[in-house]
């Protein structure tokens, strides 16, 4: 068991009611295609993985295969301990002292149709020796539809206005830098937004980078399912489908090779299933 402070459990609190009105959202679309496919929840603790005590902690793990979403995995965690000294020194704040506190959740969904684009999505709320939420959401075509693209980002240019002139911009530049595969030369998808490192140094600072967390929640609840409804009943070839399995490769080969996400929760060691979740269930290389 860890103990959370009042910031820490206002953040966790959020997460988990995100990922309840998300899986909600998903499940309605299943349900809309007369699939009665349903999240099935598996629940994790740290300290039974074959940690030690006192590396506290764990979360529960949300999955669905069903008509509209191939596999759609939908990840809560809250974590408390300390990291590897190695390790430490690549995570900000933990230089000093390898304590650690994170809590998030993290999205997947790979989809039945080749027409309808992957999505990711992960916000989150570390504590070091300093305090800060990161995150973001892109989304991942195997087939780009520009209509999609531009409601995608307009959607969270929108979520970002309110908190700078330049922030949609900023991240929107650190996602492309991002979720790039230089092995390839290409992209993963064609974007959205990324940031890391809003510092929460006093309780303003918290209640402001809270709020914009909270934001690029609701800004992909809103959006993506209005994408997936556009897009699920459309036709497709047996050569859309042979397009999107390769693309699924390449997808797989980032999430493996480059994801600063994979590799925090492989170093702390969280649940493989939950880290893993990330992957499609069926993808080629060719």
């Amino acid at each position: 068991m860890i103990t959370l402070d009042p910031q820490q459990q206002a953040a966790r609190d959020w997460f988990e009611s995100l990922r309840d009105r998300i899986c909600a959202a998903f499940e309605a679309i299943e349900a809309e295609a007369g699939s009665d496919a349903r999240f099935a929840y598996t629940p994790w603790d740290r300290e039974a993985e074959g940690l030690a005590s006192g590396e506290g902690g764990g979360g529960v793990r949300g999955v669905m295969t069903g008509q509209v979403f191939e596999k759609v995995g939908v990840n809560v965690s809250t974590v408390g301990g300390r990291f590897a000294p190695d390790f430490a020194q690549s995570i900000h704040g933990a230089g000093d002292d390898p304590s650690f506190f994170a809590t998030g959740i993290s999205l997947v969904a790979h989809m039945a149709n080749p027409h309808v684009p992957a999505v990711h999505m992960n916000t989150r709320f570390l504590v070091t020796q300093k305090r800060w939420f990161g995150g973001g959401a892109d989304l991942n075509p195997p087939i780009p539809y520009a209509e999609d693209t531009d409601a995608f980002h307009a959607r969270l240019r929108a979520a970002c206005a309110p908190f700078g002139p330049d922030v949609y911009q900023r991240y929107a530049k650190w996602a492309d830098d991002y979720f790039f595969i230089p092995h390839r030369g290409v992209h993963r998808g064609v974007g959205g937004i990324f940031y890391d490192h809003l510092e929460c140094g006093d309780d303003a600072e918290f209640d402001r980078n809270f709020e914009f967390t909270r934001a690029v929640g609701e800004a992909f609840l809103d959006i993506f399912p209005q994408i997936v409804r556009r897009r699920m009943n459309q036709p497709f070839t047996d050569a859309d489908r042979e397009a999107q399995l390769v693309w699924r490769g390449r997808y797989a080969e980032f999430n493996l090779v480059y994801d600063r996400g994979t590799l925090f929760g492989l170093r702390t060691g969280g649940n493989i299933d939950a880290i893993l979740m990330s992957l499609p269930p069926v993808a080629k290389w060719s």
